[in-house]
């Protein structure tokens, strides 16, 4: 437990100053109630809106999952398009959230946040092997010897060594590619390499998590067992 006015310097709201004030002007409530007494003692249980919009302590690991629309670059500033911190609700905008890897400006599907740079790390690892697997749309339709090339690890057009992966083949023109690194447009250079050209492209999974019912463009907070799940991974 700790004082309410501590704790809304710590969501990153303001001074101490300016949080006491916040309190005592009734723009703070507490569990939907409101609260004018910044020495209200709560807890990690408790819900903190300010003017409406719930707060979260940024000391506190916080994972989202965004099922990602094509049309805009995963960074956290572009001068040019709309980046993916934009598609974030407001009330996580002040955390330190930062994407983790990349998924190219076309590319659709599951992306992660953290601000936890210990678990983000860890999920771009190479060596941690963890894998995403990916939904292709390409041209062409992909073979037993594609297949093979991809078990094997491939040498893209530029030299750069990629790590086994797996391709699988859902039919005419459609494939499925699980890989355990992320290097640059790393899935469209691999099928480019085997002569594919990918025309549309999902990130499905990452280590054990599934976009699920998730509507295109839309975040859900990663649970404490989700998260604890992805570090033992």
């Amino acid at each position: 437990m700790e004082r309410l006015d501590k704790w809304l310097c710590a969501a990153g709201v303001g001074s101490r100053s300016q949080a006491r004030d916040m309190v005592r002007g009734g723009r703070v409530t507490v569990d939907g109630e409101a609260v004018r007494q910044p020495e209200r003692k709560i807890s990690g249980e408790n819900a903190v809106c300010l003017d409406g919009i719930p707060l979260q302590d940024k000391r506190r690991t916080v994972v989202l999952l965004l099922n990602k629309p094509a049309g805009y670059v995963t960074s956290t500033s572009d001068p040019n398009d709309p980046t993916v911190m934009e598609l974030l609700p407001e009330a996580y905008r002040s955390l330190g959230l930062v994407p983790v890897g990349r998924l190219d400006k076309q590319t659709e599907g599951l992306l992660l946040f953290t601000n936890d740079g210990a678990l983000a790390h860890n999920l771009i690892s190479p060596k941690k092997a963890v894998e995403k697997i990916y939904y292709a749309r390409h041209e062409g339709t992909a073979t037993a010897a594609d297949c093979e090339a991809f078990a094997q690890g491939l040498t893209l057009r530029d030299k750069t060594a990629c790590l086994p992966a797996k391709l699988e083949p859902l039919g005419a023109g459609e494939s499925l590619i699980t890989v355990c690194e992320g290097k640059y447009h790393q899935v469209r250079r691999m099928m480019a390499a085997r002569g594919m050209h990918v025309t549309y492209l999902e990130r499905r999974q990452e280590g054990g998590l599934t976009l699920g019912n998730l509507p295109r463009g839309q975040v859900r907070e990663l649970q404490e067992r989700e998260i604890l799940e992805l570090l033992a991974k």
